[in-house]
Formats: structure tokens, C-alpha cells, sequence
């Protein structure tokens, strides 16, 4: 499919987005329109980009539906400046995203915020790395292999943690490293049945709101799932 075709598509994608109020602020919207999935996907997979579901990209793992991605970039309420860690990197898309939100190319550097993104599987993590810099997003994203259940301690506390695989139960290491007054987004529940998406706030204590069901890969690490 030719670049011209994939960006139609994607435009297309988009203003249903918004049709369906999935796609919101004005912010979201054009961060959707600067990093579109396709140039995230092996080039076998680009003529899929714009079909609103999961994308297998190996090793049990996918890249997530445009309509998620959508969600949890609206729910995480994010603002230029902030740091942000993001739990499971897959193809390097979703923390994009995220850059064009709390690092714009059109604000100065210095207001710029950063994403770091871990990433368990090390053959997803160089694809990632791979992704990000030939996207150019070098400079706002980091890529790091690691167990993400565990946090990142090294550049915490984080404005906003999101994870994109479901947990057992909220890592407690992942509330540790917000920082007060930082919105935290995980998937919680069963390895292959009903998972609810949870918004964590915290202030002067743990708010949790239940945002629905959902459906992702599960969470690998020591906070993660047992895998059999």
C-alpha cells in the first residue's frame, strides 16, 4: 500500500475516532495525526494499521487497537512537561503518542517532558528503539529492556505511569513511583477473562475508578501473571 493510500486511511480512522467522541481533545487528536501506527508496523503489517483492532507483532505480544490507544491517552489528562513511564513498549507507537503530548515539536525543548518506555521481551525492545529513532522520537522517548512491573526506579517519580498489559493486582511498586497528584492507567484482572481498566489517582490517598472492560495481553514480570 502506498504512503498516500496509509495516510488516507488513517485520516479516515481518526475522523471516526472523533465521530464516536473516542477521540476528544484537540491535543489527542492531532498527536493520533503526527505518530499514526503504520509507521510503527513491520512493513507486512502496514496495510493494516487503520483497522481498529490489536495487532499480533510476535512473541505473544501486539500492538494495541487506535480506539485504546485513544482512551488511554484521554484518560491519562496528559500536559507538555511532564515525565511519563510507560510499561510495555511493544513496537514503540503508544509511548509516541505520548511524546507528541508532553513533548510537542512546536513548544520549546526546554518545556519538553520525556517518556520512558520498558519493555520485557528484548527482541520487542530493539524493534521499539529501531521504531523511535527512525520516527525521530530519540530525544522525547527512551527505550529501556527490563521487568516494567517493577517501575523504573532510576528516573522516578512520574507524572503518569500507564501499562499496557493486565495485571493480577496494581503493582505496588508502580504506586511508589508516582508522584503525588499523578494518574496511573492499568489493566487488572484474569490472564484470558474479564479485565476492567483502572484509573489510579493519587493524593492524599489511592483513588481507583473503573473506566469498563477490556481485553489485553497479560503482564509478564515479578508483578505480573504466572505464566504456565
Amino acid at each position: 500500500m502506498s504512503e498516500n493510500r496509509l495516510r488516507e486511511a488513517w485520516e479516515l480512522l481518526v475522523q471516526r475516532l472523533v465521530r464516536q467522541h473516542i477521540l476528544r481533545s484537540k491535543e489527542v487528536i492531532e498527536a493520533f495525526r503526527r505518530a499514526p501506527r503504520y509507521n510503527f508496523l513491520p512493513e507486512e503489517l502496514r496495510q493494516y494499521a487503520a483497522i481498529d483492532e490489536p495487532i499480533p507483532i510476535g512473541y505473544g505480544q501486539t500492538v494495541s487497537a487506535p480506539h485504546m490507544v485513544a482512551i488511554m491517552d484521554e484518560e491519562l489528562e496528559l500536559k507538555v512537561g511532564q515525565k511519563v513511564l510507560e510499561v510495555g513498549a511493544g513496537s514503540g507507537w503508544h509511548a509516541a503518542t505520548v511524546a507528541e503530548l508532553v513533548a510537542p515539536t512546536d513548544q520549546p525543548k526546554e518545556s519538553w517532558g520525556h517518556v520512558y518506555t520498558i519493555e520485557i521481551v528484548p527482541e520487542l525492545a530493539q524493534m521499539a528503539r529501531i521504531n523511535i529513532e527512525k520516527n525521530g522520537y530519540s530525544d522525547r522517548v527512551t527505550v529501556i529492556e527490563g521487568d516494567g512491573s517493577l517501575g523504573y526506579e532510576e528516573k522516578a517519580p512520574y507524572d503518569r505511569i500507564l501499562v499496557t498489559a493486565a495485571a493480577p493486582e496494581v503493582p505496588k511498586p508502580l504506586i511508589q513511583q508516582l508522584k503525588t497528584g499523578g494518574i496511573l492507567l492499568i489493566p487488572v484482572g484474569a490472564i484470558r477473562f474479564y479485565q476492567t481498566l483502572i484509573k489510579v489517582r493519587k493524593e492524599d490517598g489511592i483513588r481507583m475508578e473503573d473506566l469498563g472492560g477490556v481485553a489485553f495481553v497479560p503482564l509478564r514480570g515479578k508483578y505480573g501473571h504466572k505464566m504456565l
